[in-house]
């Protein structure tokens, strides 16, 4: 065999390997090397946006993270006032019931002192009697005299 010979068969080869791998083992390595493209841009693409809606879901966080705190100063406000008129209305309540306690005291003080005076008259009335028996040494009857010393206690 001369070298020509050698060397078409070899093209001749070479060609039938080249359609061979064209037709049969080409097509499965570009489908695949297409495919791998194609799940990578997918990745990619998820990727991305799975960035966005990370943010997003981040800011909705702060929108109720903000609205939370907002809302719990809110009521934290709302209890203080609550607590500090409950404590005036308290005070307004010992206040009134202080009144009244010291209102009655000094009724009670009145009506003592009136109680008192009522006695001691009665106390001078008898005195004043006794002394007057003593002077004229003689009795006063207190059952017949009973208008003199009616208005014996009310002069004193």
């Amino acid at each position: 065999m001369s070298i020509t010979a050698t060397l078409i068969f070899q093209i001749i080869v070479l060609v039938i390997l080249v359609m061979f791998t064209q037709k049969f083992i080409w097509p499965p390595i570009t489908a695949a090397l297409d495919a791998r493209a194609k799940k990578i841009a997918e990745g990619l693409s998820a990727a991305d946006k799975a960035k966005a809606e990370l943010s997003q879901a981040n800011k909705r966080v702060e929108e109720q993270l903000s609205a939370a705190r907002d809302d719990a100063a809110k009521r934290l406000a709302d209890a203080e006032r609550l607590a500090q008129s409950m404590i005036e209305e308290a005070k307004g309540r010992a206040s009134a019931e202080g009144a009244k306690i010291i209102a009655a005291a000094k009724a009670d003080a009145d009506q003592e002192a009136a109680k008192a005076r009522e006695a001691l008259r009665e106390q001078v009335a008898a005195l004043a009697v006794k002394g007057a028996e003593q002077i004229l040494r003689k009795e006063v009857n207190p059952a017949v005299h009973a208008d003199l010393l009616g208005r014996l206690k009310a002069e004193l």
